[in-house]
């Protein structure tokens, strides 16, 4: 019996600054921290903000002669049968497969993004980034309408639905996560919270609460250290642990398949 094909986890938005990146990178070495075989996928040629924080994390396990779980990364620059080669070259050995997407649309990007068993699409809490999956009325904030984007997510998980002859295949999860949640306007947030209710249910995603802004995040970068690395990050303030537990959240919150042990630490003790 063949072994199982990695479980994919696409990180996509066709909109910049949402900590997408940031995002896949915690994902991905906390599921390394749990014993997975996780292998990324860098489809921004031009920022390469994915492959560049790994990067980094390679090059301080190696300056302070530590171990570090992480994530072997390639940046891919081609075509979509080249894409797929590539997922099944590092996939062989790996029980996750991490993309990240460039926050623009390309083909690459749309293709990875329909293909994911899980697909996370990390937004802002305001209607600029609520725009890319649907719109609202201006005067009732009510969805009037899907958004491309929206749309082609839909239509490929009723295509992946209907694929029954090949029972390798997974049923699409839609995440959508919430970050940066914490310089919202009140009313405003309860506004979005709305939409997107009203809109999950037309088009079947999930809302998860996310990574709130941090400037953490931007510090760790330059190291490629993540939140989950204790014992390597000095001493932490209050709001570091908040975030810790954030990303935790997050984890839990994906139901990702148990791989790995589910219960396992994110984390060294």
């Amino acid at each position: 019996m063949s072994a199982p094909a990695p479980h994919r986890i696409v990180f996509a938005n066709e909109k910049g600054g949402t900590g997408k990146s940031t995002t896949a990178v915690h994902i991905a070495i906390a599921l390394a921290y749990r014993g997975a075989r996780v292998v990324a996928i860098d489809l921004d040629q031009r920022q390469r903000t994915m492959a560049r924080y790994l990067e980094n994390r390679t090059t301080t396990a190696e300056r302070r002669g530590i171990k570090l779980p992480t994530a072997e990364c390639r940046v891919f620059e081609g075509d979509v049968e080249g894409l797929e080669a590539l997922s099944r070259e590092l996939g062989a050995n790996a029980d996750y497969i991490v993309y990240d997407t460039p926050g623009r649309d390309d083909e690459l990007a749309r293709h990875a993004a329909t293909e994911a068993d899980t697909l996370v699409t990390p937004m802002n809490d305001s209607f600029v980034d609520f725009d890319l999956i649907g719109q609202v009325e201006g005067e009732t904030f009510k969805v009037k309408k899907l958004s491309f984007y929206a749309e082609l997510i839909w239509e490929a998980r009723i295509k992946r639905s209907r694929a029954t002859i090949d029972q390798r295949r997974r049923e699409m999860d839609w995440v959508v996560v919430r970050n940066r949640t914490g310089h919202v306007e009140a009313r405003n947030m309860v506004r979005i919270e709305q939409a997107l209710t009203e809109l999950s249910k037309r088009v079947g995603f999930r809302v998860a609460q996310g990574l709130s802004e941090r400037v953490i995040f931007r510090e760790l970068f330059p190291s490629g250290l993540t939140l989950l690395d204790k014992g390597h990050l000095g001493d932490l303030g209050t709001s570091h642990l908040v975030a810790r537990q954030e990303l935790r959240t997050l984890v839990m919150a994906l139901k990702l398949p148990a791989i790995v042990n589910p219960k396992a630490p994110l984390e060294p003790a």
